[in-house]
């Protein structure tokens, strides 16, 4: 089972560009085309959070539009940027979504790999949470299934990565997520968005990965007082395979065009 990872697409109104620079939309198109022609072809996508900029109908249905070309089931979770209650409705056939103004949780039983996607919205804050009525939910999808391998995949990372000014809008209450993560370890993964870098942490008995955007980045900086800045790294997903034997690989693809391939032998390949 291969599950690809997009990320904070913040998709903008038609003709607006992402900080009057950043043409979100047309990246997203990019990264479809990238999905649609890999192979072997991903089994699902899932959309970690983010998926527009503004949380605006108009910015949804352009969503939808855009994410219409790929043949695979898509999983849509929000991030801050995101509105609940209008990414649900733009989505009315996504049946996984639940429909009841609440957290947009959900579990999907359908595959080899058990998803479980968390809402960690905050209205109106940048940074998420885990809050007691959100983690009595999560803890109750684990305990009451028969233990399989899962795939939990949210916006905020869980763990502070050391790029400041990100890790000050990260998750709250991640020390109780945790206990409940330490006692399953059926979970295979935490798949993430948010950082808009491609980061790795084990973490309480499983692995915890942040996945870049398929537009702007986050420009990687450690210094304690690291500016607040993005830049126009190379857009990408993340491709998570999963195999009985080893469990779970991922990898990260580059979208666009790169020169190659090119054989490491020519002489042999030309034989």
């Amino acid at each position: 089972m291969i599950i690809a990872q997009i990320t904070d697409m913040h998709i903008r109104p038609s003709g607006e560009l992402a900080y009057d620079r950043v043409s979100t939309n047309g990246m997203l198109a990019d990264a479809v085309s990238h999905l649609a022609t890999l192979k072997p072809r991903p089994d699902v996508v899932i959309a970690t959070g983010d998926l527009v900029d503004r949380g605006l109908e108009e910015e949804y249905a352009l969503l939808r539009d855009l994410l219409a070309a790929l043949e695979m089931p898509v999983f849509l979770i929000p991030g801050n940027h995101d509105d609940r209650a209008t990414l649900a409705r733009a989505f009315p056939d996504h049946s996984y979504l639940p429909r009841d103004g609440g957290f947009l949780h959900y579990v999907v039983d359908d595959y080899p790999v058990r998803l479980v996607g968390l809402d960690t919205v905050v209205p109106g804050e940048a940074g998420g949470d885990m809050c007691k009525k959100r983690l009595a939910w999560f803890q109750r999808q684990l305990d009451e299934a028969k233990p399989r391998p899962t795939v939990v995949f949210m916006h905020h990372p869980p763990f502070a990565t050391g790029v400041r000014h990100m890790d000050e809008i990260g998750l709250k209450s991640a020390d109780a997520f945790a206990e409940i993560v330490a006692r399953h370890p059926e979970i295979e993964r935490i798949v993430c968005g948010h950082l808009h870098r491609p980061i790795q942490m084990r973490w309480h008995g499983t692995l915890v990965s942040t996945a870049p955007s398929t537009a702007h980045q986050v420009v990687l900086d450690l210094r304690h007082d690291a500016p607040a800045v993005f830049n126009m790294e190379p857009p990408a997903c993340q491709l998570h395979l999963w195999d009985a034997a080893q469990g779970i690989v991922s990898h990260t693809s580059y979208i666009g065009r790169f020169d190659g391939p090119y054989p490491f032998f020519p002489e042999k390949a030309a034989g």
